[in-house]
């Protein structure tokens, strides 16, 4: 019975101390530029084990509504693989990181700031459809969404059929910058599906901290 209470203590210990790390490693990816504190979960049994040892196998980060300006990201998740705490335990190296970022067809809108008359949707084959009603003018265009640089995505129409693209004005052709991505992220590759454009972000040998 003894024995039972003392493995009892020690997991649930254990457990404790896994939940303060995870949330001193979303302090930290908050603390280093990242707009709102994560969700953090460090896999793996035992914690202790790891912590001492400097070196977590496992370690996945999300967040949703991550809003910076005029841009809401509805969500992120990134899974890191050989995360190792920095010897003053205040920082981490991440060997690679790799996740996703989502933002909705009304996010890009909104971020975009584009006229109440133009909205956007999957156009299919990796495209966004611009349906236009400015009164003047409807019908709807085609755009591809592409990876501009390692921070911003770029939204450039490329059939507006009988439409002048001087009628869209800048939904004929934006920039939309992220925030600062966890650990040291940056843009891959984007697409567009039928949630809105899903980007893939990845980082190897980063870190997070300080």
């Amino acid at each position: 019975m003894v024995v039972l209470i003392l493995v009892v203590l020690a997991v649930v210990a254990d457990r404790v101390a896994a939940a303060i790390a995870d949330n001193v490693a979303a302090s930290q990816i908050k603390s280093a530029g990242f707009p709102v504190k994560p969700k953090v979960d460090i896999e793996g049994f035992p914690f202790l084990t790891q912590l001492a040892a400097r070196d977590f196998h496992k370690v996945n980060i999300s967040a949703s509504n991550v809003k910076e300006g005029p841009l809401t990201i509805a969500s992120v998740n990134a899974t890191g693989q050989g995360v190792r705490l920095t010897s003053s335990f205040n920082g981490a190296t991440v060997d690679q990181i790799n996740g996703t970022a989502l933002i909705t067809f009304a996010g890009l809108d909104s971020a975009a700031g584009l006229s109440d008359g133009i909205t956007l949707s999957n156009g299919g084959n990796n495209e966004l459809k611009a349906n236009v009603d400015l009164g003047f003018i409807s019908g709807t265009a085609l755009a591809q969404v592409t990876r501009a640089n390692s921070h911003q995505i770029e939204v450039k129409i490329v059939n507006a059929g009988p439409i002048p693209l001087s009628a869209l004005g800048n939904a004929s052709d934006f920039k939309i910058s992220l925030p600062s991505l966890p650990a040291g992220m940056t843009i891959q590759n984007v697409s567009v599906t039928g949630q809105g454009v899903l980007i893939s972000i990845s980082g190897s040998h980063t870190s997070f901290g300080s």
